[in-house]
C-alpha cells in the first residue's frame, strides 16, 4: 500500500533498452566505417530525447505526488551512475598516453577537467577542435565526450527548470509542454541559422544551444505524455493505431541512420530535427503499456546491450585510437580490425559495468569506512575480489594523475612540432601568401581566352606557337632540370610553367606544394589541413561563377575522410563539364575508407569524360619508404615522386586533349 507523500513505483519500460541498443550501436558503426553507416552519429539525438524524456517524467511523477523533487537523492543517484565510470576511463585513458602515446599528453589535465566539470563541449568549440577530420596524427580519444557533458548539463539544470515551470504554472502541462516545445523550436532555428555550407559544422554540433531541441522534445513529450498516465487496456483499433506511429518512427529513425550524412546542409537545416522527432514518436509508443512494441524491443541481445551502453559509449573512441595507433594498416583489413576493436570495447564495458559500475551504483557510501575495514580484513574470495579491483583503480588513479601532471607541463602544441607538422605549417603560409596574385592571374587569363577563343584560326594559331615557343626554351632555358630525372621532358617542364591549374586538397598537396608550385608557378591552390569533400563545393561553385576557375583542375581530396557519390557528382556539376580534372587518388592506408573512396573515383572516371585518376596509390604503395611514419604524406624523399607523378598525370592528359582538338 502506497504510504501519503510516497511516489508511487515508476514502472520499468524495458522496450527502452531497444533504443539504447539502436542508439549505441549506430555510434560505434558510425565512428568504425562512416562512409557505410553514414547516419549511425544519429544515435546521439535518441540518448538525448531519451534522456529528456525520462528526466522530466520522473520529476513531474514527484511533484505530482509529494509537491516536492528531492534534488539531493536526485543529484546523489547521478553521481553514482556516471562518474565512477567516467573516472575510470579518463583516468585510465590518461595512464595509456602516459605509457604509450605521449604526443596526445598536450591539453590532458584541461580535457580531463572540462569532462569532470561537464564543459568539454564548450572547450572543443574554443579550442576549434573537428569532429568530422577523421584523419589525423593526434586524434582525440576523448572526441566524442561531448554529447556526456551535454546530458550532464541537463541533469544540473534540467530538474531545476521544470520546478520552476511546475510552481509558476500550477501544473498545466500544456503550457508547459510549449515552453518545452518553444526551446526546441528556437534551438532547432539556431542550428539552422548558424550552419554554413561548406564551413565544419562542428561548431553546431558540439553547441548546447543547438543540441537542446533533443533533449525538450522529449521533455514536452513527457509532459503530455507521463509512464504513470498511460492505459494498459485500450481498444483494438487504438492498439493498432499506436503500433502504426511506432512502425513510422522505427521506420524513420532506420531510414535516417542509413542516409542522413553527417555534413550536409540537410543534416543541420531540418535532417536531425526529423530524426528527432521519429525518436520521440517512438519513445511515446514504447513507453505506451497499451502497444505492442515495448515488447518487440525486449529480448536478453537488447536488454545487456543497452544496461551497458554507456560503458560502450564511453570507452568506444579510446579502444578505437589506441588500437589504430598500433595496428595502422586498417585499409588492408576492412573487417578484421573492426571485429577486434568492437571485441575490445565490449570486453572491457562488460569489466566495467560488473567492477565498477553496477557495484558503485548500488553502493551505500555511508558504509565506506566498514567497506574499507573489510577490505583490510576479509579474506574470502569476495574480499580479495574486492582488493584487485581496488589496487587495479588506484594504479589507474595514480597513473592518471601522473598524466595530468605532465599534460599541464607540455605545450598547447608541442603535438605538433614534429618535422611533418611544421613542414606542412610553413608550406601553408608560403602557399596563403601566393594565392591572391594566382587566383587574379587565372581571372585574368580566362578573360584573354574567352577572347581568342571567338576567333578558331587565331587560337589554332596561338597553340602552334605556343608549342614551338616551349621546344625552343627547353633547349636554351632549361628548368628545373633536376626533375627529369623522375621522368618529365624539359619540354614538359617548360609547358608547366605556362600552365593555369586550380587545385583543391588537403594537407597532403600542402606537403607537396613547394615542389607543385615550382613546376606549375602558375597554379592556384585552395588546400588546407583536414579539408574535406562537403567542405569543398560551394568554393569550387563560388569560383565557377566568378570565372576564377582554370580550364585544368587539380584535386586531392578523400585522406580525412569519404564521401558520398551524391557529394562527388556535386562536386563535378560545379566544376562543369568543359574543364579537365585530374584527381590524385587516396594513399591512406591507416583508414578503412581508402578502398572505397580509389574505387568510386575510378566509377566516377567512367561516367564523367573530363574526370582522369592520377593512380598515386597504385604508384606509391610498393615504396613505404617514400611516406613519413603516418604512412600517408609523403617524406622528403618520396615528395619528389609525389610532385612529378601528379605532374605527369597532368601534362600527358592535357597533351592527349590538345592533338584530339587539333584532329
Amino acid at each position: 500500500m502506497q504510504r501519503a507523500g510516497q511516489t508511487k513505483k515508476r514502472r520499468f519500460i524495458t522496450g527502452f533498452s531497444g533504443l539504447r541498443t539502436l542508439g549505441v550501436l549506430g555510434v560505434i558503426l558510425y565512428h568504425l566505417n562512416p562512409n557505410v553507416f553514414r547516419g549511425g552519429y544519429l544515435g546521439v539525438p535518441i540518448f538525448l530525447a531519451l534522456a529528456g524524456y525520462l528526466i522530466a517524467d520522473q520529476v513531474m511523477r514527484e511533484l505530482r505526488s509529494t509537491g516536492h523533487f528531492r534534488l539531493r537523492r536526485f543529484y546523489g543517484r547521478r553521481l553514482k551512475k556516471i562518474y565512477p565510470t567516467l573516472i575510470v576511463m579518463l583516468f585510465a585513458t590518461s595512464t595509456y598516453i602516459v605509457l604509450f602515446q605521449r604526443n596526445l599528453l598536450a591539453n590532458l589535465h584541461k580535457i580531463i577537467a572540462a569532462n569532470l566539470l561537464n564543459y568539454y563541449n564548450f572547450w572543443q568549440i574554443s579550442n576549434g577542435q573537428s569532429y568530422f577530420d577523421r584523419f589525423a596524427n593526434n586524434e582525440s580519444p576523448f572526441t566524442h565526450m561531448w554529447t556526456l557533458s551535454i546530458e550532464n548539463q541537463f541533469y544540473i539544470f534540467g530538474p531545476l527548470l521544470i520546478i520552476l515551470l511546475f510552481k509558476l504554472l500550477k501544473n498545466r502541462n500544456g503550457w508547459m509542454a510549449n515552453i518545452a516545445l518553444a526551446i526546441s523550436v528556437v534551438s532547432a532555428l539556431l542550428m539552422a541559422f548558424l550552419y554554413q555550407p561548406g564551413v565544419d559544422p562542428s561548431r553546431i554540433y558540439y553547441g548546447t544551444d543547438t543540441r537542446l531541441y533533443g533533449i525538450f522534445l522529449g521533455v514536452a513529450l513527457a509532459f503530455v505524455w507521463p509512464t504513470d498516465r498511460l492505459r494498459t487496456a485500450v481498444a483494438r483499433s487504438d492498439r493498432w493505431l499506436l503500433d502504426g506511429m511506432g512502425l513510422v518512427g522505427m521506420a524513420g529513425m532506420l531510414w535516417l541512420l542509413f542516409t542522413l550524412d553527417a555534413q550536409s546542409a540537410w543534416t543541420y537545416r531540418g535532417g536531425m530535427v526529423l530524426f528527432t522527432v521519429f525518436t520521440v514518436l517512438t519513445i511515446a509508443v514504447v513507453a505506451h503499456p497499451g502497444a505492442d512494441w515495448n515488447r518487440i524491443l525486449t529480448n536478453p541481445v537488447f536488454d545487456w546491450v543497452g544496461s551497458r551502453s554507456y560503458g560502450l559509449y564511453v570507452y568506444q573512441f579510446p579502444v578505437m585510437i589506441f588500437f589504430e595507433s598500433k595496428f595502422p594498416d586498417i585499409a588492408n583489413h576492412p573487417i578484421l580490425y573492426p571485429v577486434i576493436e568492437v571485441v575490445l570495447i565490449v570486453a572491457i564495458s562488460e569489466v566495467s559495468y560488473r567492477w565498477i559500475e553496477r557495484p558503485i551504483g548500488q553502493f551505500d557510501f555511508s558504509q565506506l569506512k566498514t567497506w574499507f575495514q573489510g577490505l583490510l580484513r576479509n579474506d574470502s574470495r569476495k574480499g580479495w575480489t574486492n582488493r584487485i579491483a581496488a589496487a587495479l583503480v588506484a594504479l589507474i588513479l595514480v597513473g592518471g594523475s601522473v598524466g595530468v601532471v605532465q599534460g599541464s607541463q607540455t605545450k598547447a602544441d608541442g603535438a605538433d612540432q614534429s618535422a611533418l607538422a611544421k613542414r606542412i605549417k610553413k608550406n601553408q603560409a608560403e602557399n596563403d601568401k601566393r594565392s591572391k596574385a594566382q587566383l587574379a592571374a587565372i581571372k585574368s587569363a580566362n578573360a584573354e581566352k574567352k577572347k581568342a577563343a571567338k576567333d578558331k584560326s587565331l587560337s589554332e594559331s596561338l597553340s602552334k606557337s605556343q608549342s614551338a615557343a616551349e621546344e625552343s626554351r627547353a633547349k636554351e632555358h632549361p628548368v628545373n632540370k633536376d626533375l627529369e630525372q623522375y621522368g618529365l621532358t624539359q619540354v614538359q617542364l617548360q609547358r608547366a610553367q605556362q600552365m593555369s591549374i586550380t587545385a583543391f586538397g588537403d594537407s597532403v598537396m600542402i606537403d607537396g606544394q613547394p615542389l607543385l608550385t615550382r613546376i606549375f608557378p602558375k597554379i592556384y591552390m585552395e588546400a588546407k589541413v583536414g579539408q574535406q569533400m562537403i567542405t569543398t563545393i560551394s568554393r569550387v561553385q563560388a569560383l565557377a561563377q566568378q570565372g576564377a576557375m582554370a580550364d585544368v583542375v587539380l584535386v586531392g581530396l578523400g585522406t580525412n575522410g569519404p564521401f558520398s557519390t551524391d557529394q562527388l557528382d556535386q562536386f563535378m556539376q560545379a566544376i562543369g563539364p568543359n574543364r579537365r580534372v585530374y584527381w590524385i587518388n587516396a594513399h591512406v592506408p591507416t583508414r578503412q575508407w581508402q578502398g572505397q573512396v580509389n574505387s568510386m573515383l575510378n566509377e566516377a572516371a567512367k561516367h564523367y569524360k573530363n574526370l582522369h585518376v592520377i593512380d598515386w596509390y597504385n604508384y606509391s604503395t610498393p615504396h613505404p619508404e617514400w611516406f613519413s611514419d603516418d604512412q600517408v604524406h609523403p617524406n622528403p624523399t618520396g615528395s619528389p615522386y609525389y610532385a612529378t607523378f601528379v605532374a605527369k598525370g597532368i601534362l600527358t592528359g592535357e597533351q592527349q586533349a590538345q592533338e584530339q582538338q587539333n584532329q
